[in-house]
């Protein structure tokens, strides 16, 4: 049976190839287009959680690709950001202030590569680890931070600082990554110790 959830799940992962396109596409449309289908991927992504729940729809379909879902979409804007040159790459020239802005980027990717890792094998140890709330306000700060970079200097002109506001959230969104990361990490290292010992 076709569920609304996992409509939304496959709806998101088809948004992310239009997101690319219209991001490299030149001027202010194609810009804010880019910025609408992000935000768009992004509201499904609270929606199909929303209908899962109110619905009784989910499924182990929607459980297996909704965090795919998820990291695709994310991974993929934080590389067309550091492509584009909007989340700086190290270089001589940028220095220090450079690398400040590429480390909550990469903070976030390693986050989610080895949280992937850990709910693979904790799925198979029969371990679960619930979503926190500070896990789902991590995420709502880093779609936000993200979007305004997509925006880039539009943002500045919709609000004063905006381009400066995001680099602060997304830093704070790092700092959350490693915190709730840790949640993952820390029950991974419990089983194998419960294992070592049993």
């Amino acid at each position: 049976m076709v569920r609304l959830p996992n409509i939304l799940t496959v709806f998101r992962i088809i948004l992310v190839p239009v997101f690319a396109v219209a991001f490299v596409l030149p001027g202010d449309t194609a810009r804010l287009v880019a910025f609408a289908v992000f935000s768009i991927a992004g509201i499904s992504d609270a929606l199909d959680g929303f209908a899962a729940r109110k619905l009784n729809a989910g499924s182990e379909f929607g459980r297996m690709l909704d965090p795919i879902a998820d990291k695709i979409l994310v991974g993929v804007a934080l590389m067309m950001l550091v492509a584009e040159g909007t989340i700086h790459q190290f270089s001589a020239d940028e220095g220090l202030h450079g690398l400040l802005k590429l480390v909550p980027a990469l903070i976030i990717l390693s986050r989610e590569i080895l949280v992937s890792g850990l709910r693979e094998f904790l799925a198979g140890a029969d371990v679960s680890v619930p979503v926190t709330f500070f896990a789902k306000i991590k995420t709502t700060i880093q779609m936000i931070a993200i979007g305004a970079m997509i925006l880039g200097p539009i943002a500045d002109r919709i609000l004063p600082g905006g381009q400066a506001f995001a680099y602060i959230a997304l830093w704070v969104a790092a700092a959350l990554t490693v915190a709730t990361g840790y949640a993952y990490l820390r029950a991974g290292l419990a089983h194998t110790r419960r294992e070592k010992t049993a």
